[in-house]
């Protein structure tokens, strides 16, 4: 328990405060950045994408890291693989570092979580938690690109 406080904290830390909707609730809410701005826009398009991703990454790193959460881990992995692939299709390369980045970051994740799953244990906890750190770290890196695109995606995946 003491790696699910340590995990809490140092998320915390690596998050600002305010979320993408004004520090809301759990819901994606990308049906709000849709009507804010015009759906024929490729900009527009990637904003959709970018706030999918900021939203399925809150889920991602604020996940409650036990013995237990390696399968919780592995679906909201599943889930932002999807979004960073959408997203990947939108920005045309233009975000390509960026996307590798978080890319390789969420592989780390993968094989921690299933360590995880396979093998509950401190050290596989502590795996995870480091891995989360890094994918908290590259995805506030892609946010903040992306945030010069679409100003309505805060830099860091946080509630």
């Amino acid at each position: 328990m003491a790696a699910v406080a340590l995990a809490a904290g140092l998320l915390a830390a690596g998050c600002g405060s305010g979320g993408l909707y004004g520090g809301g609730g759990g819901s994606s809410g990308s049906a709000s950045a849709a009507a804010s701005s015009p759906a024929t826009s490729p900009t527009s398009a990637l904003c959709q994408d970018a706030a999918a991703l900021h939203a399925s990454l809150n889920k991602l790193t604020h996940v409650s890291v036990g013995p237990g959460a390696g399968d919780e881990i592995k679906t909201d992995l599943a889930d932002v693989k999807e979004k960073l692939n959408a997203l990947r299709a939108q920005s045309h390369g233009e975000l390509q570092a960026q996307t590798s980045a978080l890319k390789t970051a969420l592989l780390k994740l993968q094989g921690a979580a299933s360590t995880l799953s396979s093998n509950p244990s401190a050290s596989a906890v502590s795996e995870v938690v480091a891995a989360l750190r890094e994918v908290t770290s590259t995805g506030s890196t892609l946010l903040a690109a992306l945030s010069k695109q679409c100003p309505s995606v805060s830099a860091s995946p946080s509630t």
